[in-house]
């Protein structure tokens, strides 16, 4: 009988081939428990760690922005925001009503949004909210609710410096304003925490810090916060009592450049935006352009004065009132009849200035705007501004010449205007605007000579003081104060001018003695029955120079005479009963 031999003697090569698989694997196996467990034991305790180590971001302190005497306009504080692990909240619902409440939230709506996201690991609950509100959620210990720290932008001013301040959004990111503008100087850096946290997500133990948080630069701003309340308030109480659109106001230190308010209504609060209006955002004094109307014949006698023409003596010819410029016809308020320089701005002389253009070229009037900033940027980099127009043609038609010299036909910002007077109002020098405090203001550009200029200033000052000016409503009690009324119709949409839509406008300077400061204000479209600049926008412009001058403590330059009286003789101690 025939015996079997075991498989493994019918194919000796097969057996051992199997044996020697096993004991190889067996062998690399055992290196490889001995490699991790003695010789290269970092790659566990790296491989635990990324399951329990994690690095956290520390929020970085957002820089400050206040006004030039460091008055807080933008500030950051510290605030939490709660967030859940929804595949972990989900097996606690009888809980969810108790959060709900606790956060402010409709139980019905919570419950349903966790249901829709339980799949997820990551929602915000609520963000930003008081450390101690955020504090009260935590410690109900809701399993599956985490805090973080970050920080909310808070506004002291509200709606006063919203305009120029502007905002920004829940992640501390610039949207508006000067808060893009320098958004990247006043962000800060984050840091970064390492921590130890369980498999919930839950802190165990900060374990160290690998970099510091780095707080961004504050920011201190050219404007006066006195001042721009004041600018605030009388043009919100101008709107409400012209029952007008809209209106700016725009104050310029003459030496500086520096704009010490800048308002415009209507406004908003950058700390409550819910019903916010994209209208009310806009900066309307850097972004909204109009024709400037009556407040550019100040420079188109100046562009007289300076080509050797004319002299402030000069008599001009306005009647009868009227005068036809080839289709145009060019017309006073009356027929003023012979009237020197003065005369012309302070009785806003269309014809006068039609005359004076006619004679020197638009060239001469062109060339002066534009030494002196008028279509083109201000060069304060605010996001949006515009730079408005001014027309330049090769040969200029006659027409063009008119409506140049008295304002129409270009497009300007009420800052670009203001800037104008204040260059007129520092002697004919421009220097830079700046939206920052200025330590050491610069030289600037001598645009209009220093005589020229001091005879502009004299004339301005008859608009305001004298005998059937047109801006007596800007004077300020106690200081010579010269300016330009402007009566502007608006433009209509198709072409053409609005017969009762106007924009009302006043530039003006003060002291006139030794100016200080520039200011501009212009209302839109008032409807309440007066719309003339100085019925309108004068009173403003008083009002706001009346402010600046007595709060910054300017010596008055018009006060009346001191009576001399005569006293009696002073007795000797010894006489007297």
């Amino acid at each position: 009988m025939m015996r079997l031999k075991p498989n493994g003697s019918l194919h000796p090569w097969r057996f051992r081939l199997v044996i020697s698989l096993l004991a190889l694997c067996c062998a690399l196996i055992s290196w490889r428990i001995v490699d991790l467990q003695v010789v290269d034991r970092d790659f566990l305790k790296d491989e635990g760690d990324k399951r329990s180590v994690r690095h956290t971001v520390i929020p970085a302190h957002r820089g400050q922005v206040t006004d030039r005497h460091g008055e807080p306009l933008a500030v950051s504080t510290p605030v939490l925001t709660l967030w859940a692990n929804p595949q972990q909240l989900v097996a606690h619902e009888p809980r969810w009503g108790e959060l709900a409440r606790a956060l402010g939230t409709d139980e019905a709506t919570f419950a349903e949004r966790l249901r829709a996201n339980a799949e997820r690991e990551f929602i915000y609950l609520r963000r930003g909210m008081t450390p101690q509100d955020g504090e009260a959620v935590i410690a109900l210990r809701v399993p599956g609710v985490y805090s973080i720290e970050e920080y909310r932008r808070f506004y002291p001013a509200g709606d006063v410096a919203a305009h120029l301040v502007g905002f920004t959004n829940v992640d501390e990111a610039g949207q508006e304003g000067l808060e893009l503008t320098y958004n990247d100087w006043l962000r800060g850096v984050p840091g970064r925490r390492e921590v130890l946290q369980d498999r919930r997500g839950r802190l165990i133990k900060d374990v160290q810090v690998i970099s510091n948080a780095r707080p961004g630069n504050d920011l201190t701003m050219s404007i006066d916060l006195r001042l721009q309340y004041i600018a605030h308030r009388e043009l919100r109480e101008a709107l409400q009592q012209f029952n007008a659109k809209a209106g700016s106001a725009v104050l310029i230190d003459v030496r500086t450049g520096e704009i010490l308010a800048m308002a415009n209504q209507p406004s908003y609060n950058p700390n409550n935006r819910a019903n916010l209006r994209p209208d009310s955002m806009r900066n309307r004094a850097l972004i909204d352009v109009f024709e400037p109307g009556s407040p550019i014949k100040t420079f188109t006698v100046a562009a007289g004065l300076m080509s050797g023409r004319y002299n402030a003596s000069t008599v001009l010819d306005t009647r009868p009132g009227t005068m036809r410029v080839s289709t145009l016809t060019v017309r006073d308020f009356r027929n003023y009849g012979m009237l020197d320089m003065g005369g012309v701005i302070m009785k806003s002389s269309n014809v006068g200035v039609v005359k004076i253009a006619l004679d020197i070229g638009a060239e001469n009037i062109h060339g002066l705007l534009q030494q002196l900033g008028l279509g083109e940027y201000t060069g304060l980099g605010f996001p949006g501004e515009s730079v408005g127009r001014l027309p330049s043609h090769r040969r200029w038609p006659q027409i063009e010449t008119a409506t140049l010299s008295y304002g129409y036909g270009l497009s300007v910002t009420a800052t670009q205007l203001a800037h104008t007077y204040a260059t007129l109002g520092n002697y004919g020098r421009r220097v830079p605007l700046s939206l920052l405090r200025v330590d050491q203001p610069e030289q600037g550009v001598q645009v209009i000579p220093e005589d020229v200029s001091r005879q502009l200033l004299t004339m301005l000052r008859g608009t305001v003081d004298g005998e059937g000016g047109t801006g007596s409503r800007a004077r300020v009690p106690g200081y010579q104060v010269g300016g330009k009324t402007g009566t502007v119709h608006k433009t209509l949409p198709g072409g053409g001018y609005a017969t009762d839509r106007y924009r009302s406008v006043f530039a003006g300077v003060a002291p006139i003695s030794n100016p200080r400061f520039a200011a501009v204000v212009v209302i839109d479209e008032p409807s309440s029955g007066e719309y003339y600049g100085g019925l309108v926008a004068a009173p403003v412009f008083s009002e706001i120079m009346s402010g600046a001058l007595r709060l910054l403590n300017v010596t008055p330059d018009d006060l009346p005479e001191l009576q001399q009286v005569e006293l009696p003789p002073v007795q000797p101690e010894g006489d007297r009963g």
